[in-house]
């Protein structure tokens, strides 16, 4: 399937793996919307390499928990851009502490970011998304792992879980899919802050390809979810390079 013409938003599209997944899917085709929540200069670039790649690219500022905001995002995109095809929700939030540690700030925070987050850019992506599109949601592959200190961050992701499946039901007769990437431990800024050498070393080792995923090999995924993989509904898709 050409991904040609498409058009895409893309939230947390200004750094790490959502910045790779704008340059891939440009590298696609696709025209680029970049979502970002703060970083103003490094989501201007991504849309400029967009750009560069012969598609067009915007960047628009939105709280991705905040339903006028994000509705705002969708009515400029369909201004400047046209009707939207692919919507790719890489934005979140971490916070990494023992459950008798954690601040019930930090997990309003997530809580926020991560499912109020997703069920609002989810709700605009069923009222605007055209048929043959595509939602692709993120997950982690630490609801699986179950490591410590990961509690509210996995518990968070869990519910973009129990999500992606009954939206894509509820998307039936639309020709619009529905999934979610899981990445494994994947070479961040975000995952190397407050780590060291020896931590990050000692992660990439339990991998069977002994390394960390990089954020071009999670936007390929995403890109052929976002584009070829339409028989693939409703599934939550580990992109971890085998972590158990």
């Amino acid at each position: 399937m050409s991904t040609t013409a498409r058009i895409a938003v893309v939230t947390g599209g200004s750094r790490g793996i959502g910045r790779a997944v704008v340059s891939r899917l440009a590298a696609a085709g696709q025209d680029v919307a970049v979502v970002y929540g703060s970083r103003r200069k490094e989501a201007q670039a991504a849309a400029d390499e967009a750009e560069a790649a012969g598609v067009r690219g915007i960047a628009l500022q939105a709280d991705v928990a905040d339903e006028v905001s994000v509705a705002g995002v969708f009515d400029e995109v369909q201004r400047r851009l046209g009707p939207v095809d692919v919507v790719v929700n890489a934005a979140g939030v971490m916070a990494l502490r023992p459950t008798g540690e954690l601040e019930m700030a930090e997990l309003d925070r997530l809580l926020r970011t991560n499912v109020r987050g997703t069920f609002v850019v989810a709700r605009e992506a069923v009222r605007r998304i055209r048929a043959g599109g595509a939602v692709v949601a993120f997950s982690t592959t630490v609801t699986r792992t179950h490591l410590p200190s990961y509690g509210a961050y996995a518990a968070s992701k869990a519910a973009v879980e129990a999500l992606v499946p009954i939206l894509a039901k509820e998307f039936a007769g639309r020709d619009v899919t529905v999934n979610a990437v899981a990445p494994g431990p994947t070479a961040t800024e975000l995952f190397r802050e407050g780590k060291t050498q020896e931590l990050i070393d000692r992660i990439a080792g339990a991998a069977p390809m002994n390394r960390l995923g990089t954020p071009e090999d999670i936007a390929e995924a995403v890109a052929f979810l976002a584009g070829p993989g339409r028989w693939v509904n409703g599934q939550v898709v580990f992109v971890n390079g085998g972590i158990a």
